[in-house]
């Protein structure tokens, strides 16, 4: 696997980091009802601290990027476009205000993935997908890194002209490990409204944009969704399986699934979990696996080893549910409740109106994780 160059830092102008310096390059984020996508760190990381937030409740989610490292964002310009996503009349609308940066990056989310070719036809650049990191380089080009074959590689990319790249977050892609693009520089944030009006291609002369009319917003299936996407997680341990054999543990972390859509979250695993063909390996959370950053992270049966501890990120809320009160996960949780783990989430299961499947409630002596 190809390691990461030295000096992989945020592009930007080689002058002094504050706001006034000049800056090559610019970040695009869309928002979804003032949620930030996965990878807007290091978006704000490659673009120098300099980002423009689209969508819904964008006001909300450029607030979000003005707070501590590692965003430090130091030009935030904002405008809500609402929940109708138009790709193509976007891309017409932020072409003359990304146009002078040689580099423009966005984040490797669904919305950037369908914003980011479509501005690259319309600035008639280049598009480098699914890199882990991009910098701009004297007399206007650009440096990328790659990731390629499941992220199993790293490709490094260097364009003669300005680009337009997505960047994956570090929470979906095991090849970023340790490669993860440098911050921006920490400054007096400045964060501005920006007058964008939705551009069909008439007002620009550009070819005319046919997008997609808006009938409807679905939410993601809380029992598929991608674990880094989730704002809520409960996770299974070997705790929450003990005593059962590989049948009976397999409902457990299938009923973990159902408690946890039913609470608007998504369930997860430990290693031990998906080494064992309880659940799918999807659902593997830590260093090996997905690497999280939700607002709430419920543990059952955790014990709170360090490879799955790497990958739950700095959640909002923490709550350990585990039968041994000194138990790692218990002792890092904001809330800890010392009682046995399979028992709780039959008993929640049981309130909300979740059936039980059988051979799952036998007792247990432990279910320490």
């Amino acid at each position: 696997m190809t390691s990461a160059p030295e000096g992989t830092g945020a592009a930007r102008s080689e002058t002094s980091g504050d706001s006034g310096a000049e800056q090559h390059a610019v970040g695009v984020i869309v928002a979804r009802q003032g949620r930030l996508p996965v990878g807007a760190d290091e978006t704000v990381g490659a673009a120098g601290g300099s980002v423009v937030v689209i969508g819904s409740g964008a006001e909300a989610a450029a607030e979000k990027i003005c707070g501590p490292a590692p965003r430090n964002a130091i030009r935030v310009r904002w405008a809500d476009t609402g929940l109708a996503f138009r790709p193509g009349c976007l891309a017409e609308s932020l072409a003359p205000v990304v146009e002078p940066f040689p580099l423009v990056v966005l984040p490797a989310s669904p919305d950037g993935r369908d914003l980011a070719p479509r501005l690259a036809a319309v600035l008639e650049r280049p598009l480098v997908a699914r890199a882990v990191l991009a910098r701009s380089r004297a007399g206007g080009g650009v440096h990328a890194l790659a990731t390629r074959l499941d992220d199993r590689i790293l490709v490094p990319i260097d364009i003669a002209g300005p680009a337009v790249v997505t960047i994956v977050g570090a929470t979906g892609s095991r090849a970023i490990r340790g490669t993860r693009q440098a911050s921006s520089p920490a400054g007096t944030t400045k964060v501005s409204p920006l007058d964008l009006e939705l551009d069909t291609g008439s007002s620009s002369g550009r070819t005319h944009v046919h997008d997609a009319e808006l009938v409807g917003l679905l939410e993601p299936d809380l029992h598929t969704m991608d674990l880094a996407d989730a704002s809520r997680v409960f996770s299974g341990g070997a705790g929450l399986a003990r005593g059962l054999d590989d049948v009976q543990a397999t409902r457990i972390f299938d009923l973990l699934g159902e408690v946890a859509a039913a609470l608007g979250g998504s369930a997860g695993a430990t290693r031990v979990a998906t080494d064992a063909g309880w659940t799918d390996y999807q659902r593997q959370i830590g260093t090996t696996g997905v690497t999280l950053d939700p607002e709430l992270y419920v543990a059952f049966g955790v014990s709170g080893a360090s490879q799955h501890v790497g990958g739950i990120g700095s959640p909002d809320h923490l709550v350990s549910v585990n039968i041994d009160p000194s138990a790692p996960m218990t002792a890092m949780a904001d809330l800890g409740i010392v009682t046995d783990a399979r028992r709780l989430l039959v008993a929640l299961a049981g309130r909300l109106g979740i059936d039980v499947p059988p051979g799952v409630e036998d007792d247990q002596e432990s279910t320490r994780g």
